[in-house]
Formats: structure tokens, C-alpha cells, sequence
């Protein structure tokens, strides 16, 4: 089974690490089925044979929860790569900055770049941006995102909720379309 649509579509899995579970490093989070989604995704572009690409976050801070040598850095489970998927890591918040994506991309035809993972506002809303300024088409899978609470300076606290919800309705329309799960499997996002 074959769509020739999707032959030229990459789905990115933007940073499904386990140093992300940790909540009191992190602060809380929003949408606790991100992960059953990603999964979801996952599995279907599996079974339809079109690109699946992953991207870990490499950081450089020795104590972050992503450094390479930390437990953190893995990918959950259902995130694991098979071996034939591509694997990219970065350093920065966009999955195209110091990496081969973007050329690996055009060199393979892919055109469309669909986009799940974590955080919704950090890594997943940066590749967005870059994405669609280097002239992918980009939808990102709201309910395959999540994002952390967030705090000012001053001491106020936007909850993960508003962080989730804003970063998508900012990229919206300008940067990416926004779907769902069942709207992408479904062929209804377009």
C-alpha cells in the first residue's frame, strides 16, 4: 500500500528522550498522551514505508538530564530507531542547525515534513520555523507535542497548558498546518 503523497513526506520525531521524564527538573507538562500519539504516528509511517527521522537533543551542560554520557539521553522506548530510519543529533533548538537534515532531506525528494515531539514551544517550534523559512512544507501533530510550564523574571507562571497552545496557534496558518493524530492519519490535513 502505497501513497504516492507521502512518499516525498518525512515524519520527524523531534527529541522523544527519557531525561524529559523527569518533572522536577522540568516542571510540569501538558498532554499526557503526547507519547501514545507519537507512537501512533510512528507506527503507521512504519507500516506505509514512507521516511521516519529521529532527532535527539546532544546538549553540552554536563548536568543536563540530555547530556550524551547521562541516562536522559536514550530515547523512550517506542521512540527507538529502527535501523534503517536516520538519526540526527543536535546541540541547539533546530533540528537543521549544524546537522546534514536539510540536505539529506532534498537529496531524497522529501518536500513535506511532518513534525511531532518535545517540547512544543522549544525544539519542535524552532524546527517548524526553520523548516518552512528553508521552504518545507511543514504540518506539526498538536497532540503528539507537549511543552512545560514556563517562568518569567518576575516570578509569573504560564502553565503548560497556555505554553502548549500558544506556541501552536503562533506557528499556525504562517509556519506549519496544525493537525491532530487522526486528522494526519486520516488524510485529512490538508
Amino acid at each position: 500500500m502505497t501513497d504516492t503523497k507521502n512518499e516525498n513526506t518525512a515524519l520527524i520525531m523531534i527529541d522523544w528522550q527519557q531525561g524529559f521524564a523527569d518533572l522536577d527538573y522540568w516542571g510540569q507538562r501538558n498532554n499526557p498522551d503526547a507519547e501514545a500519539n507519537g507512537a501512533t504516528l510512528l507506527a503507521h509511517w512504519r507500516e506505509m514505508g514512507w521516511p521516519v527521522i529521529h532527532v535527539h537533543h546532544d546538549s553540552t551542560t554536563p548536568t543536563s538530564r540530555l547530556y550524551p554520557d547521562h541516562p536522559g539521553h536514550e530515547f523512550i522506548e517506542f521512540a527507538t530507531p529502527a535501523d534503517d530510519e536516520a538519526v540526527y543529533g543536535k546541540q541547539v533548538n533546530s533540528a537543521f542547525i549544524g546537522t546534514s537534515l536539510e540536505a539529506d532531506l532534498r537529496a531524497r525528494g522529501i518536500s513535506r515534513i511532518v513534525l511531532c515531539g518535545i517540547s512544543t514551544d522549544h525544539c519542535v517550534n524552532t524546527t517548524t520555523r526553520m523548516g518552512a523559512n528553508l521552504g518545507f512544507e511543514v504540518t506539526i501533530v498538536s497532540d503528539a507535542c507537549f511543552a512545560f510550564e514556563r517562568k518569567l523574571p518576575d516570578g509569573r507562571v504560564f502553565g503548560a497548558d497556555l505554553v502548549h497552545d500558544v506556541a501552536l496557534a503562533s506557528l499556525n496558518g504562517e509556519f506549519a498546518k496544525v493537525c491532530t493524530t487522526e486528522q494526519v492519519i486520516g488524510g485529512k490535513c490538508d
